[in-house]
């Protein structure tokens, strides 16, 4: 999630908050907490709250005639407003009207892609439905189309509806995982990041990323089995991943390529890190918890100090997080802007404090 706000309670409110935040700054014990002045991060909100510029290329161009013909099949009259809303190695996605196509990741498998298809479409209360539960081969990707839905307006940030976004999360945790579903895949996703990192070439920053990394459990770098795999879990939840459909309806999570079974408190872990990081108020912070907390979630105590649940994967969030922006700096030949600086200045302070290996709550 894209956090804004400089994390801080300057006018001395929300003093609880601050304090628990003093002690999960990835700090060692007695350290002063580093200046947290940081400003609101820039971009959208959203993952696909605007369209982006691309060049069309055989798949773009099948893919928007795909998405146009399969808008047409579902209404006789359409507006033919047509978008690309994401165009990357790790999914292409564009609209037609009220229809979405997306092209999901080369290394995406029919059978692993079914199962979580056939997940969202039984689940319609807490993930949006696929229009059709089997992928479709378009240039060797697999495809699939959904209907569009309204994403978090990046206009309006003090709107953003974490409320909203830890009762999905507690009630897809609550959700009986299926036979046959494949495990979460969000710590496959940060290995790829720092692997990625490791590919791009030097770069001051990357030493701290990559030691943060190395204190870190197997199973949260990809290495070893996850602890515990009964939890039906997102993998990969931000802000961008919610939408309303319809337009006035209830909230909906998106995406499932990373869906499946594993440790739920990694769904937590990317509000958890913006805020260890300084980049999340405690109050937004607060209202997520809290919501997540009264919604049933398993991946943390009802009470107390959720912190032994959510530290490794937060570390594992805030390297990843750090691993991406890096590359991406390295690559446009660019300075680290004031945001990533601060991820990255978290995991210099993680490689000086040993993760909190406790992952028993949720089973």
């Amino acid at each position: 999630m894209k956090p804004r706000g400089d994390g801080g309670a300057a006018d001395g409110t929300n003093a609880g908050a601050a304090g628990e935040l003093r002690r999960h700054c990835f700090c060692p014990p007695g350290a002063e907490h580093p200046e947290r002045t940081r400003p609101p991060p820039a971009g959208p909100v959203g993952a696909y709250s605007h369209p982006v510029n691309s060049v069309p290329g055989p798949l773009l161009a099948g893919l928007t005639a795909r998405a146009r013909a399969a808008a047409h099949a579902r209404s006789p009259v359409c507006p033919c407003g047509a978008a690309t809303l994401a165009d990357r190695p790790d999914g292409t996605v564009v609209r037609h009207a009220d229809t979405v196509a997306k092209a999901h990741p080369l290394d995406t498998t029919p059978a692993e892609l079914t199962s979580r298809l056939t997940l969202a479409a039984r689940h319609p209360d807490i993930l949006l439905p696929p229009l059709d539960p089997a992928p479709v081969d378009l240039h060797g990707r697999l495809v699939t189309f959904w209907p569009y839905g309204t994403p978090v307006d990046p206009d309006d940030p003090d709107a953003a509806p974490w409320e909203a976004a830890a009762a999905l999360l507690a009630r897809l945790h609550r959700t009986p995982a299926p036979e046959g579903l494949p495990v979460m895949r969000g710590p496959a996703k940060a290995a790829r990041a720092v692997a990625r990192l490791r590919e791009a070439g030097p770069h001051p920053a990357a030493a701290p990323v990559l030691r943060a990394w190395a204190t870190l459990p197997p199973w949260a770098r990809a290495e070893a089995p996850m602890p515990h795999t009964g939890t039906l879990c997102h993998g990969d939840l931000h802000l961008g991943q919610l939408v309303r459909h319809p337009a006035d309806g209830p909230w909906l999570l998106i995406d499932v390529d990373d869906v499946g079974v594993g440790v739920p408190a990694w769904d937590l872990a990317r509000p958890a890190a913006w805020y260890a990081c300084g980049l999340l108020p405690p109050g937004e912070w607060d209202r997520f918890l809290t919501a997540y907390r009264e919604a049933g979630g398993p991946a943390v105590p009802a009470e107390g100090d959720p912190w032994p649940a959510l530290d490794v994967p937060a570390r594992a969030l805030t390297a990843q997080t750090a691993a991406r922006a890096v590359a991406k700096a390295v690559a446009a030949g660019r300075p680290l802007d004031e945001v990533e600086q601060s991820v990255v200045d978290a995991c210099d302070r993680m490689a000086t404090v040993p993760p909190q290996l406790v992952q028993e709550h949720a089973k």
